[in-house]
C-alpha cells in the first residue's frame, strides 16, 4: 500500500472536479437536468394528481409511507437461522438518510420471538442487594422525572459475517443491525435509589419478559452513569419488536444488553455468567481462548450511497457519496472517505447533530468520470479512537470471531455504476 498523500479540503475536491467536468460548483448546469428545461412533458403537461381530489385527513389515522416507497423495508436472511422466533432482520441503511431512523424500519433482533405484553398487567421488579425490594407499574414509572436522549443501538454481530471475507452483497446485510432514536425514560441511577442500593453491591441484571428470559450482568458503574429505562421511542410508545412496554437502554454498548420486556432488575456483588455473555457474546480469539465482557462498541462507519443496493443510476458526474458513523465511546470527530481502496484519504463533511454515543451522517460530493472506485471510510471519535482496517483486526483477534467486526469496509463501484462487496489487502 502506498504511502498516504496530504489529502485536498472537501471543498477543494469538489470544486476542482467539478469545474474540471465542465460544470459549475454546486449546480448540475449543463447536465440533462438544464435540458429538460426544452419541453419534458412531466412539467409541461398537466398530470393526474394535479386534476383530483385526494384522501381526506382520516384515510389514513396512522400515516403510512407512499406506495412509491413501498421498498423500503427490513429484510431478513433465510438461511442464517433456523427459526425467525431467534434470528434478526436488518435497517435499510442504504435508503436512509439523516441520523434518525424511522420506527418502523429499526432493525429486530429476537430471542424468542416478539413478547405480546399487556402495560396494565406489566411489572418491574428491583431486588437483590438493595434495603427495600420495589415493584412498579407502569403507572409509577411515568411519575418520575423523564429523559429524552438520542442514541444509536448495534448489535455486537453486525458485521459478524464479514470476518472471513466479504459474504453478503449489501450495506442493509453488512451493518443493518443498527439504528438510532430518541429514548424517552426514567434514568435507572433514579429507581435505584429509590431501592436504595447495598454498599456491596457491584453489579446489576436485568432480565426480560420474553420466553428466553433474556439476562445479562452490567456492572453498576454503568447502570448509575447514563442507562435509561424507556417506554418511548421517536416520541412514541415502543414497538413491540422493540420491547414494547419498557426496555432497558445501555448507551454505546452492545445491543444485547439492551433488555426488552423489561420486568426485573436483580442487583448483587458479582456477575452473574449468563448464558448470553459466557457460551454467546463473547469473542473467540485465534488461540482458542475468548475475551468477555467487551461491552464498548468500538468506532466504526460504512458508505451508504453508493453501495450494492445503491447503484449509481445517473452517469457521469456529480456524485454525493454518504454514510454513517458512530461509537460507543462518544461523538464521531471525524470520517475520512478513499476512492482508490486506502490509498489516498480525504476528509468528509459531518452534517447534522453531533451527539454522544449517536449516529452521525458524512458526506463527500465529487464528479464521477466513470472510472472504477474503491470506496471507503473510517472514522475517528473524540478520545482518537479509529477504525481500523480488517486485516488490522484478524491480524489481533483472529478469524474465530462473529461480534465487534468494525474493520474498514469497501465498496467496488463499477464502470456501470454497479457495486459490489470486495476487499483490498
Amino acid at each position: 500500500m502506498s504511502e498516504t498523500k496530504t489529502p485536498l479540503s472537501p471543498a477543494a475536491l469538489s470544486r476542482r472536479s467539478l469545474l474540471k467536468a465542465g460544470l459549475s460548483a454546486g449546480t448540475l448546469a449543463g447536465t440533462a437536468v438544464a435540458a429538460r428545461a426544452a419541453g419534458d412533458p412531466l412539467i409541461t403537461e398537466v398530470q393526474d394528481w394535479n386534476r383530483y381530489l385526494g384522501d381526506g385527513v382520516q384515510a389514513r389515522p396512522y400515516g403510512t409511507p407512499s406506495p412509491y416507497e413501498a421498498h423500503v423495508v427490513r429484510r431478513d436472511v433465510e438461511w442464517l437461522t433456523a427459526a425467525t422466533e431467534s434470528s434478526v432482520n436488518f435497517t435499510p441503511l442504504h435508503e436512509l438518510d439523516g441520523i434518525i431512523t424511522p420506527n418502523g424500519l429499526c432493525f429486530e433482533r429476537h430471542h424468542a420471538g416478539i413478547a405480546d405484553v399487556d402495560p396494565a398487567a406489566h411489572r418491574l421488579m428491583i431486588n437483590g442487594l438493595v434495603d427495600t425490594p420495589l415493584v412498579f407499574t407502569m403507572e409509577d414509572l411515568k411519575r418520575f422525572p423523564r429523559e429524552n436522549r438520542l442514541y444509536f443501538l448495534e448489535c455486537a454481530a453486525n458485521s459478524g459475517m464479514e470476518w472471513r471475507g466479504s459474504q453478503l452483497n449489501g450495506c442493509q446485510y453488512t451493518h443493518g443491525m443498527v439504528h438510532c432514536v430518541m429514548y424517552t425514560g426514567v434514568s435507572l441511577k433514579l429507581l435505584l435509589e429509590e431501592a436504595g442500593v447495598k454498599t456491596s453491591a457491584k453489579w446489576v441484571m436485568p432480565e426480560g419478559a420474553d420466553a428466553s428470559a433474556m439476562t445479562r450482568s452490567i456492572p453498576l458503574e454503568k447502570a448509575l452513569d447514563d442507562c435509561l429505562v424507556a417506554f418511548k421511542m421517536n416520541g412514541e410508545a415502543l414497538r413491540p419488536e422493540q420491547g414494547y412496554p419498557l426496555r432497558l437502554v445501555v448507551p454505546g454498548w452492545e445491543g444485547n444488553m439492551w433488555v426488552k420486556w423489561l420486568r426485573r432488575i436483580e442487583v448483587g456483588d458479582e456477575p452473574w455468567h449468563q448464558r448470553e455473555e459466557t457460551s454467546k457474546y463473547t469473542d473467540l480469539l485465534a488461540n482458542g481462548k475468548a475475551r468477555r465482557f467487551t461491552w464498548v462498541m468500538d468506532p466504526k462507519s460504512v458508505i451508504t450511497s453508493p453501495s450494492p443496493q445503491a447503484p449509481i443510476t445517473h452517469g457521469k458526474g456529480p456524485l454525493v457519496i454518504s454514510g454513517l458513523a458512530w461509537s460507543g465511546n462518544g461523538r464521531i470527530s471525524r470520517v475520512d472517505v478513499s476512492i482508490d481502496g486506502g490509498r489516498n484519504w480525504t476528509t468528509a463533511r459531518l452534517d447534522g447533530p453531533s451527539l454522544s454515543k449517536a449516529l452521525h451522517r458524512f458526506y463527500l460530493d465529487i464528479a464521477w468520470d466513470g472510472s472504477p472506485l474503491l470506496l471507503q471510510s473510517r472514522a475517528m471519535d473524540e478520545h482518537g479512537f479509529y477504525q481500523p482496517t480488517k486485516n488490522e483486526l484478524r491480524a489481533a483477534r483472529g478469524e474465530n470471531s462473529i461480534y465487534h467486526n468494525n474493520g474498514i469496509q469497501t465498496w467496488h463501484v463499477k464502470a456501470d455504476g454497479t457495486v459490489e462487496n470486495v476487499e483490498v489487502s
